[in-house]
Formats: C-alpha cells, sequence, structure tokens
C-alpha cells in the first residue's frame, strides 16, 4: 500500500485504516480491494449517504423522479448540478476504462466478500445540496453552472496520469484552496462540513478494526477534525432562510412598482409608460432567450416571454418554474428518458438531447434570464427621469 495514501489511527480502542482514493482511478480500486482482502476489518466506512446507497443497489431509481415536485419545490439547479458533477466523474471514466466511484463499489463488494459490516459515513446529498443552495449567492449559483458547463468541455485532454496527480495532497490542496477564494459558501459546505462528518462517523463506527475508504481530497479534513468534537446534528440541519433574504426577496419587486408609480408621478403617462415598456421588453427577451439556449419548446419559450414580467414581480412563482411545467407537458419524459440518463449526461450534447436534462435547464436559463432582465431594466427605466 501507498503510504501517501494511507493512514493508520485508533480511538477507543479501535484499528481505523484510513485510504484515500480518487473516484475515477484503477489504482484506487485494486487498492482498496487488496487492503480489505488483507485486513479483514470488522467494518467497511464508505463515503456514501443513504440515499446514494440506495441509488446504487436500485437501478431504476431514476425512473421514481418526479420532476414536477422537483420544479415545484425549487430543487431543478439542486438535481441539475447533482447530474453534471456525476457527468465529470462518468466522462472520465469512460476514457479510462473505469466506472466513476468504482473503488466504492469495489469496497462494497470486497466487504461483502469477507464479511465485513458496510457503515454508510457520509451525510445525506439531499441536506448538504440544500445548505448549499441555501448559504450560496444568486450571483455565485450562475458562476457555479456557468464553471460546470465551460468545464465539461476540457475533460478529453485529462489523462489517467493527470486523475493519479489529483490524489497529491499538495495539488489538491491547490485546488481546494481556489474554490475557497471564488465559492467560499460552497467550499465550507460541500469540503469542510463533510470532513468533520465524516471523522465523527468514522469515529463511532462499530467493530474494533475499521477501514474507511474516502475520496483522497477528504483525508487532510478528517485529520484535522480527528481529535475535535463534532455536533453531528448541527451539520444535519437545513437552516431557516434568513431574514435579509426574505425583505430582499420581497423589495425588489415592491421597489419596481414604487419606480414605476414615481415614474407616472414625475415624468407623466409618457414616463411611466416608458417604464412599462421597458420592463416588459428585457424581461420577456432575456426570459425567452434562457428557454431558446436550453432548446425549449416554441410554445415553453412564448410561455417564458409572457410569464417573466409578471413573476418577476411576485416573490412566490417564477418564470422558470412555469417555463418548465410546461416544457414537461409539451414533451412528456418517456421511461426510455430515464434508462438512457446515465449515458446521456456523460456527454455535453446529451444534456440538451435527454427530455429529463432539458427540462432542468429550461428551469434555471429562464429563471437566470428572468433575473438578468429585472438588472438590465432597472438603470433603463430610471432614464424616464431624466
Amino acid at each position: 500500500m501507498d503510504n501517501s495514501d494511507t493512514h493508520h489511527l485508533l480511538t477507543e480502542g479501535k484499528e481505523i485504516i484510513l485510504i484515500g482514493t480518487a473516484h475515477v482511478s484503477r489504482k484506487s480500486s485494486e487498492q482498496v480491494r487488496t487492503s480489505i482482502e488483507k485486513e479483514k476489518p470488522d467494518t467497511v466506512c464508505i463515503e456514501l449517504c443513504r440515499s446514494r446507497y440506495q441509488s446504487i443497489i436500485q437501478k431504476t431509481k431514476w425512473q421514481d423522479t418526479n420532476l414536477i415536485k422537483v420544479i415545484k419545490e425549487k430543487k431543478a439547479f439542486l438535481l441539475l448540478s447533482n447530474l453534471m458533477l456525476a457527468s465529470f466523474q462518468k466522462r472520465i471514466g469512460k476514457k479510462l476504462g473505469i466506472k466513476p466511484g468504482e473503488e466504492i463499489l469495489t469496497a462494497i463488494d470486497a466487504a461483502k466478500s469477507v464479511g465485513s459490516a458496510i457503515h454508510l459515513a457520509d451525510r445525506d446529498i439531499r441536506t448538504t445540496l440544500s445548505r448549499i443552495w441555501g448559504e450560496t449567492r444568486l450571483w455565485n449559483k450562475i458562476k457555479l453552472l456557468a464553471s460546470l458547463l465551460t468545464s465539461m468541455g476540457e475533460l478529453d485532454e485529462i489523462s489517467e496520469e493527470d486523475i493519479e496527480k489529483m490524489k497529491e495532497k499538495d495539488v489538491l490542496e491547490a485546488l481546494l484552496s481556489e474554490m475557497g477564494e471564488s465559492l467560499p459558501e460552497v467550499r465550507r459546505i460541500l469540503i469542510d462540513e463533510r470532513d468533520q462528518y465524516l471523522a465523527e462517523r468514522i469515529r463511532k463506527a462499530p467493530g474494533e478494526k475499521i477501514i474507511a475508504v474516502v475520496g483522497a481530497g477528504h483525508v487532510p479534513g478528517i485529520l484535522r477534525y480527528w481529535d475535535k468534537p463534532v455536533d453531528i446534528d448541527a451539520l444535519e440541519t437545513i437552516p431557516p432562510k434568513k431574514k435579509f433574504l426574505r425583505l430582499f426577496k420581497w423589495g425588489i419587486p415592491a421597489a419596481i412598482l414604487l419606480l414605476i408609480a414615481a415614474g407616472f408621478f414625475w415624468a407623466g403617462s409618457s414616463g411611466g409608460t416608458h417604464m412599462i415598456k421597458w420592463w416588459v421588453l428585457t424581461n420577456s427577451v432575456f426570459s425567452g432567450l434562457g428557454a431558446a439556449l436550453a432548446f425549449a419548446h416554441p410554445l415553453t419559450v412564448i410561455s417564458a416571454i409572457f410569464a417573466a414580467p409578471l413573476t418577476s414581480l411576485n416573490p412566490m412563482i417564477a418564470a422558470g418554474w412555469v417555463a418548465g411545467l410546461v416544457e414537461v407537458m409539451m414533451g412528456k419524459p418517456k421511461v426510455r428518458d430515464f434508462e438512457k440518463l446515465p449515458e446521456d449526461i456523460s456527454s455535453f450534447k446529451g444534456f440538451w438531447k435527454n427530455k429529463i436534462t432539458r427540462i432542468l435547464l429550461v428551469v434555471v436559463f429562464t429563471n437566470i434570464g428572468s433575473s438578468v432582465g429585472t438588472f438590465v431594466a432597472i438603470p433603463i427605466m430610471a432614464k424616464a427621469f431624466a
């Protein structure tokens, strides 16, 4: 075993072997199997939560996805981001001839073969994504989506040697530091909080000899928090929306309406009409453009155009939700769309081809277009006072 990838830890009479892996590395998969078969631990901890574990065991889980519920619960961006992240691993794995997460699958198989218990050590992915969504500002959400989309075209240049280099501590720390500078909320919740969570769950795993299989990026953090107390309940809590955000959410529409009213009062009917005209035009154009970029059905584009000027003034509904629901009705996903989803997300083109991911893109792009239209409209409307 490579000592740089493996750490031997002791706690409360337990011997814990912590193995850091790259999620699309053949060597990591081989190392995991060799370690488990040699050590024959009482328990094997894996970096999975119960919902992700079930998705591996139940291959048809995607077919149970209720897209209308996803849209209404405002989770389209979360699901789309998760699919894009899965796409990166799948495309790299396809290039290298290995299934993404194969070291986790290998750990499960090897644990069963030697009679070890399986202990799920990661936080529920829904909790993690909900905390990221709640803490990330709109502009950073747009940056994250843009980064994911643009990065999808750069994967062909990655070699197996590059993947193995990703396991090196200094390279990983550099990558995480870069993420911390651009998206500190994402890094804290996705990396730092899960480091704490993983450390505590591994410490509390049953048995005297334990092997823990985690991504190499989490190893430094787990070691950092190993001897520190961790409040699991706090890390599993989804914080309520901040009062400031609720005020901001209602404040912008109120400010727009006051601006239009002021236009009629100070600049007469022509000024007020000017404001309304540009409000409708900018919201409609950018919202419709967002839907069109997602290759939405023509009627979906029209619904986005007509919905945006009204939904932008109503915090309880968004243009993307309207467009997404119309897209669902116009091109109802079939069973084959769910069956082909794992294959389609492995290519950039597949995201627009598959009806499921296209619906999610319609929701997200339309909402982004509507938001951009709102902020573009404000300075144009203010010109009426001149």
